[in-house]
């Protein structure tokens, strides 16, 4: 009997193992950009390109990356819903926040402004978001603030964390 278990054991455990490595899983990376300043007039914008190549192969897929963007004001409250993007090629998708969306008193509000990029393991589309924080004069559009984020790689790598005990 002793020896009928010994075999089993790591029967199921090969098993058990190859049922987790088949299939795909999605996650959401974020980032979320430093505390930002906004004055009664100025406008922010957060804008995202895909800069993921695009294969020669025949019958490849086009590079797409989806996600959100969300704003939140300094008491961490989110300012309206999630804003959904697509981006295709080169195609930048734009999203603005106005001072008025703040709700802020005075003339001067802070905000935090996230992107969340939507990520499916194995990838079925190249992925590769670049995106910024701009905030400009409303009315003549002169930059006051831009913030990007780092190169990115055009294949994302999961992070595999083991928990350790001490």
């Amino acid at each position: 009997m002793f020896r009928r278990s010994i075999l089993l054991v790591p029967s199921l455990m090969a098993c058990a193992y190859g049922q987790g490595m088949s299939g795909s899983y999605t996650s959401m990376q974020n980032y979320s950009f430093p505390p930002t300043g906004l004055a009664s007039s100025e406008t922010a914008q957060v804008n995202v390109l895909n800069i993921a190549q695009a294969s020669t192969a025949a019958n490849a897929t086009a590079p797409s990356c989806t996600g959100t963007i969300t704003f939140a004001n300094a008491a961490g409250s989110a300012i309206g819903s999630a804003i959904s993007f697509t981006t295709t090629g080169s195609q930048i998708y734009s999203k603005q926040l106005a001072f008025s969306d703040l709700s802020a008193s005075g003339n001067r509000g802070e905000f935090v402004a996230t992107v969340q990029v939507s990520t499916t393991f194995p990838p079925k589309t190249p992925c590769a978001a670049a995106f910024s924080l701009e905030t400009f004069d409303s009315s003549t559009g002169a930059t006051h603030i831009f913030l990007s984020n780092p190169a990115v790689a055009a294949i994302a790598r999961p992070v595999v964390e083991f928990p350790f005990s001490r």
